[in-house]
């Protein structure tokens, strides 16, 4: 199967089977206008539903994931890597600030910023490993 985003691999075999965003909803259980975003690679199914939609499509769900996700605005740049990192360094600056803002508030003790701050660095290390290619 030749490698495309996930939206444009859902919006093909949408039309193979002859149905409509609507009816690919339907039996989804979501509305229209998620199908939509998904094929426009501005959002992605639940994981749990990939087996469902998969069935439909009548692939597996490998087929369906191993898709390159799209450069949307909905996701990162690299599909799920470039979304797990970008949550690494989103929670590591977020430990930062609540560090900063607890200690000004004089709201934290030295044990639990030094473990805050732990959690940051961690997650910034997570997200300098090199990302494999599959």
């Amino acid at each position: 199967m030749k490698t495309e985003t996930f939206g444009r691999m859902v919006a093909a075999l949408r039309k193979e089977k002859g149905m409509t965003q609507l009816e690919l909803a339907e039996k989804m259980g979501v509305t229209d206008k998620a199908v939509s975003k998904w094929e426009r690679d501005l959002s992605f199914p639940d994981v749990a539903s990939l087996p469902k939609l998969a069935g439909i499509f009548q692939v597996t769900a490998d087929e369906l994931i191993q898709a390159r996700a799209g450069t949307g605005k909905g996701t990162a740049a690299g599909g799920l890597p470039g979304l797990i990192d970008l949550a690494m360094k989103g929670v590591a600056v977020a430990m930062g600030i609540a560090v900063t803002v607890l200690s000004l508030l004089d709201r934290l003790d030295g044990r639990s910023a030094f473990s805050m701050l732990g959690i940051g660095l961690a997650c910034l290390a997570v997200s300098q490993l090199p990302k494999g290619e599959g």
